[in-house]
């Protein structure tokens, strides 16, 4: 059985998402309750009180509406409606009374940038260069000699630009050919979108996460793309490398200076409603801190943001402490969301683990370092289990991007398997039929009914570490500072009011025995959970991969 849900400690607070926990749900795989493979928010609904007992403030469900599914969900052909595979609107407005009830809020994804080439604006776009729509897109024409109007390439890989033998132009698209990017300089467009974010706030969403933010805009004049910086540019997936979108610094294909204005009319509307928040994704290389800071900085933008600092393979003091320490050096006022793991990246416990037998550890010690920075913090669902990454057979891949990139790159299904919920039931829980990506026989044995029996589970540990996060203030809105210590160790002090913590993090595969600055002298220990270093004489005794936590 899952537990009482905790009362959220956000609740009743209009600025509930600072240091707010957040869950994100890939429907697609969370739950199948229609017997079709795939998930749906009637599952949602049925695992929300599983969720509501993890001590999360909120949930963000991945796309849900209406689309033909070729960037799974993120190619929308309709923003006011839910696909068929996942339901109804109706089951969404049961979701958000349910979850409402369990003291969650609901944040969606909104992908803006662009829409599905199946969109009614795009249809309408591309039938002339004159009608209402003809301008709702990035079209362009052919330079004399017939090739694109410029250098821009595709995240997915290729040119950024796909002919259109109606039109006889160029549309310009980031990331697959049938997702079109959106002309942000047309106001119209700007409008219409506001318009759709307006549909869901008035059904009670609580917030938005908002897909590749800093791709809203490109340069009207259409300038090329300067070849790359080294260590500049970074094509916003793990592997960056087997793709020459990395050989260019994108200065004119996104983060243009109008996406400010625009996100301060997303704002606007967002400040009509109580209590809501926005969290954009900013996939930007070395820009990326500078672009959160000029897109949270003021409070007349977005909340927060989150960037792809943490979601590589590095999992070391220096490498925590630099994006912490380079976050509030650049983001004055901001807020920033951190994650080790989400829908694009490997999981994290396969990244951090040096072999499979630590991995449990890993998983501990990385939710144990992540809850007790400054900021607010996304877990990814199955995270909570210590997933690793599915290793999938050609034949089972789904991604587009894996699949154009094979085998350089496997793409992003790996991170995307079905929740495994009941190691004895068919699929493992999550459906009765054959799921839309297999079910991994090594996820089996850590679904959640197998967990929630061990009191020594990574599950349990979660549950544990998010319930101590809650307990202070202090570390959901207080100050932040790192100490000096050597390359394997990360120590910072968390600090409000009366309430001062030091944590000690050793991040090493052998023991370490740590002496504290003289002028930080501690109080007392304080018993976080899992941590079991010890202050000896003086000194920090600290085991591999674990951690000490004490008052001072």
């Amino acid at each position: 059985m899952t537990k009482s849900p905790a009362t959220s400690a956000t609740s009743k607070n209009p600025d509930w998402w600072r240091g707010a926990v957040i869950y994100q749900v890939y429907p697609r795989s969370f739950q199948d309750t229609s017997g079709d493979g795939i998930g749906d928010i009637k599952g949602i609904i049925e695992r929300l009180p599983y969720i509501a007992s993890l001590g999360v403030d909120a949930i963000w469900l991945s796309p849900f509406f209406t689309s033909p599914q070729a960037d799974m969900g993120y190619d929308v052909s309709d923003y006011c409606d839910v696909d068929p595979m996942f339901g109804t609107l109706a089951d969404f407005d049961v979701m958000m009374e349910r979850a409402h009830a369990l003291g969650l809020k609901v944040i969606i994804d909104q992908v803006i940038s662009h829409t599905s080439d199946q969109h009614p604006w795009f249809k309408e776009s591309r039938t002339s260069r004159d009608n209402p729509k003809a301008d709702w897109f990035v079209w362009a024409a052919a330079k004399p000699d017939g090739t694109a109007p410029n250098n821009w390439l595709s995240v997915f890989g290729g040119p950024a630009w796909e002919w259109d033998g109606v039109r006889k132009q160029y549309y310009m698209h980031n990331f697959l050919t049938s997702q079109p990017d959106l002309n942000f300089h047309n106001r119209d467009v700007q409008d219409a979108v506001l318009d759709s974010v307006r549909f869901w706030l008035d059904r009670g969403v609580d917030g938005f996460r908002l897909d590749t933010v800093n791709y809203y805009f490109h340069d009207e004049e259409l300038r090329d793309n300067p070849p790359h910086v080294p260590d500049s540019e970074d094509a916003g997936l793990d592997a960056p490398d087997v793709n020459p979108y990395g050989m260019q610094s994108h200065l004119y294909d996104k983060t243009q200076p109008e996406n400010v204005e625009f996100l301060k009319r997303f704002r606007a509307l967002m400040d009509e409603y109580p209590d809501r928040t926005t969290v954009g994704e900013v996939g930007d290389g070395a820009r990326s801190l500078k672009t959160v800071a000029s897109y949270t900085s003021g409070g007349d933008k977005l909340h927060m943001c989150y960037t792809f600092d943490l979601l590589g393979p590095d999992f070391t003091p220096n490498h925590i402490r630099h994006c912490v320490q380079s976050f509030h050096r650049h983001v004055a006022d901001g807020w920033v969301c951190w994650a080790f793991s989400n829908h694009d990246v490997h999981r994290h416990v396969s990244r951090f683990a040096h072999n499979a037998a630590e991995q449990a550890a890993v998983a501990k010690i990385a939710i144990s370092v992540l809850a007790s920075l400054r900021g607010s913090i996304c877990l990814y669902q199955g995270e909570e289990l210590g997933l690793p990454e599915a290793d999938l057979a050609f034949e089972d891949l789904r991604d587009p991007y894996g699949i154009r990139f094979w085998p350089a790159f496997k793409g992003r299904d790996g991170c995307r398997t079905p929740m495994v919920w009941e190691a004895d039931a068919p699929q493992a829980g999550f459906s009765t039929a054959k799921p839309w990506l297999p079910v991994p026989g090594e996820h089996v044995p850590l679904s959640v009914d197998v967990q929630e029996a061990d009191p020594q589970s990574v599950l349990a540990h979660y549950r544990a570490v998010l319930a101590f996060r809650k307990a202070y203030p202090a570390l959901l809105s207080g100050d932040m500072d790192f100490l000096e210590t050597n390359e394997d160790v990360l120590a910072f002090t968390r600090t409000l009011g009366e309430e001062r913590f030091l944590f000690v993090f050793n991040l090493r595969r052998g023991p370490q025995e740590i002496r504290l600055p003289q002028k930080l002298a501690i109080r007392d220990t304080v018993p976080m959970p899992g941590l079991e270093g010890r202050l000896v004489d003086g000194e920090i005794h600290i085991g591999p991969l674990n951690g000490f936590c004490a008052r001072f």
